[in-house]
């Protein structure tokens, strides 16, 4: 796992989004993208553990903080900078 933090994290319940950005290097300099990861967290005994599998009750979840998630880096990367 990368020990960069997120940019932000959207929560519903034990399910969450992780927004991580990436800057990049392009032919009109530097650009930033963002990545995803979806995560529920869950003990084990007294430990605290992720996984990447959701049962049927948890899809709706889900669905929600990837939506938010998604709308979240579409209004970030869709932003334009014009130079002067």
């Amino acid at each position: 796992m990368s020990s960069r933090k997120p940019e932000r994290v959207v929560r519903i319940g034990f399910v969450s989004a992780s927004v991580f950005a990436h800057e990049i290097d392009t032919d009109d300099g530097k650009r930033t993208l963002r990545s995803v990861n979806l995560q529920k967290r869950y003990l084990d005994g007294e430990e605290v553990k992720y996984t990447s599998s959701f049962n049927l009750a948890e899809l709706p979840q889900a669905i929600r903080v990837l939506q938010l998630a998604a709308d979240y880096v579409e209004s970030h990367e869709s932003q334009v900078t014009l130079s002067e």
